[in-house]
């Protein structure tokens, strides 16, 4: 079964969900039939991005809109995450692809899956340090020492990262010390400097 992307719905301090989309709207949907002017922060968990989705209407209609969201061109199937794209290959490649067991788009998500696999170390805990600091930037912006939790994030200096965000909300705090377990890998070396584009102050 493909992986499916995981989301974190926050209510201010407060993490109200957590899992894939179809486990997290309904209960996004009904705090907001209980107040529509609840204003909710939802991260996809593995870039730290913030996304967006239309609550109006019934659950499935919510639901029906959300899933299919992303960008398709084709058959796809938007209920398990499969989008449908255009990609560009030479005649070689399509040869090989459609040689495959279960097809060419089988065998590319399981090559995309091996190379994620083999990702060096460094490069994940790089990935995990940039989804952390999105996170911290639309959450904890305002959060004393966030300046100085951002530096230790990609300093990879794990126990003032960790002292500096004590005294942060209970949920905030402890979504972010889950998700920068990748970020502290040992084997890591240090980044002393922020992404070029980021803020530090809001």
């Amino acid at each position: 079964m493909e992986e499916q992307p995981i989301y974190a719905a926050f209510v201010g301090e407060t993490l109200i969900a957590s899992g894939p989309l179809e486990s997290i709207l309904p209960i996004v949907k009904a705090e907001f039939d209980q107040n529509a002017s609840t204003l909710f922060l939802i991260f996809e968990e593995q870039s730290g991005r913030q996304v967006d989705f239309d609550l109006r209407g019934a659950l499935n209609q919510v639901v029906a809109r959300a899933l299919p969201a992303r960008p398709r061109s084709g058959p796809g199937r938007p209920k398990l995450g499969v989008v449908s794209r255009e990609i560009s290959l030479l005649p070689r490649h399509w040869a090989w692809l459609e040689q495959q067991p279960n097809g060419a788009s089988a065998a590319l998500r399981r090559l995309v899956d091996q190379a994620r696999k083999r990702e060096p170390g460094e490069q994940r805990a790089r990935l995990a340090r940039e989804a952390v600091g999105r996170f911290m930037t639309a959450m904890a912006g305002n959060l004393p020492g966030y300046e100085e939790a951002t530096r230790a994030l990609y300093a990879v200096n794990r126990a003032k990262f960790e002292d500096l965000i004590l005294h942060w909300p209970r949920d905030i705090r402890a979504y972010v010390q889950r998700r920068a377990e990748e970020a502290f890998r040992p084997e890591d070396r240090p980044q002393t400097t922020i992404p070029e584009g980021w803020r530090l102050a809001p």
